[in-house]
């Protein structure tokens, strides 16, 4: 790859972006155009404006993009109830093709002839920015310092940095804990002291949930409400996808709803142990399921649950952008035509629960169910010819077994 001209930084105005920033400039002697997006990860976004603007950035974007998030990563997701390896929500997984793909939309409009990541060799991330980025722009040239610089401990980071006049702040002299990320639907922490999956993770590790044993001792109930899939209102207060997700969590977090201790297998091909918080989310997803249990055939739900495995391995390794996911999301809103209606959710010490549901387009026929006088709805003497007929292989089967015997 020849030596690029201007290349656009995913930035969060931390120190190792910041020592990025400075690497690229001084190793290509190039533009840099920081980007950085506010996903909800909480506090305040101007200090990386400043940090950038210190460092000497080409152009600074700085942008809002909790409703896009929302709207156009998080509830397609959450249609499919999609959890890879059974457990995570994908919070991390989620948020990177929408960051490639404003990367790439801003190079394109700075006329810049590279992009550039903070994420390791060693993880995930690396792989999702850039297969997004390949599926939007097969030209573009991705740089990963992280795979490229010989700075591999925190000690010659800093020192490279002290060599190089970036600032260094006193809290990031010393090794980090553990490594978070964050973003509105999720908080993951990672490395450090929580390495050893055999020792429990320190209760100061957990940012955005109290412990469960410390919620309140009384339950609260909260009702949300679906249309085509999509939680629009809670408690009839009809709201935006990003305040909607922005209320569940803080549901969430008073009740200590949504923590998560996983051992996971990464896309890369190692395992590792991430704590994951996801408080609005485990509410949303226990909801949305409530809601297509009235409102979702059988075979249409048991086919979505097969299905999900696949779709959420996708979304983990990487592939929103592909043709299959996009295949596999055509099929997943096509059955949610008719999840409306609206699902009571019991929160309680850790736990959310589903109590309540109704739905205008419900299946649900307690004329069928009633263990009363059904008026005829359902003739029970239809059930010995269903049994039989379902039966007829089994007998087939036992007959040649017997006759072996």
């Amino acid at each position: 790859m020849s030596d690029p001209k201007k290349v656009v930084l995913a930035y969060s105005g931390g120190l190792d972006t910041s020592i990025i920033l400075k690497w690229l400039k001084v190793k290509y002697n190039c533009e840099v155009v920081t980007f950085t997006a506010d996903l909800g990860q909480g506090g305040e976004l101007e200090p990386a404006r400043r940090n950038a603007e210190m460092m000497g950035a080409a152009a600074i974007y700085v942008e809002d993009l909790r409703e896009e998030f929302c709207r156009d990563f998080v509830f397609p997701m959450f249609r499919a109830n999609a959890q890879y390896e059974g457990l995570y929500l994908l919070g991390t997984s989620i948020a990177r093709p929408l960051i490639s793909k404003r990367l790439v939309e801003i190079a394109r409009a700075e006329g810049a002839d590279a992009i550039a990541h903070g994420a390791t060799g060693k993880g995930n991330d690396q792989v999702r920015f850039e297969l997004a980025a390949y599926a939007l722009d097969p030209d573009i040239k991705v740089i990963a310092p992280w795979r490229d610089w010989d700075l591999t401990s925190r000690t010659r980071l800093i020192e490279w940095a002290e060599a190089h006049q970036v600032p260094v702040p006193k809290d990031k002299r010393g090794e980090a804990p553990f490594s978070v990320d964050a973003n509105l639907l999720h908080t993951s922490s990672e490395g450090k002291v929580l390495e050893d999956p055999a020792e429990a993770a320190p209760e100061y590790v957990y940012q955005r949930t109290v412990a469960p044993e410390d919620a309140p001792d009384q339950a609260e109930h909260i009702e949300i409400t679906f249309a085509s899939g999509d939680a629009v209102a809670i408690n009839g207060e009809a709201i935006s996808p990003a305040t909607l997700l922005t209320a569940l969590n803080e549901y969430g977090r008073k009740h200590g709803v949504g923590r998560l201790d996983l051992v996971e297998g990464r896309y890369v091909g190692m395992k590792s142990r991430g704590i994951y918080e996801t408080p609005g989310g485990s509410i949303l997803l226990a909801a949305h399921r409530g809601i297509e249990s009235i409102t979702l055939d059988r075979g249409a739900a048991h086919l979505k649950d097969e299905l999900m495995p696949k779709y959420a391995e996708l979304i983990y390794n990487g592939y929103w952008f592909s043709p299959e996911r996009e295949m596999l999301q055509a099929l997943i809103d096509r059955s949610q035509e008719h999840a409306n209606g609206t699902v009571r959710v019991k929160l309680y010490k850790g736990s959310a629960n589903v109590v309540g549901r109704w739905s205008d387009d419900s299946l649900y026929s307690e004329q069928h169910v009633t263990f009363e006088d059904d008026q005829g709805a359902y003739d029970q003497k239809d059930a010995a010819g269903f049994i039989k007929i379902n039966a007829l292989r089994l007998r087939l089967l036992a007959m040649r077994e017997k006759r072996g015997k």
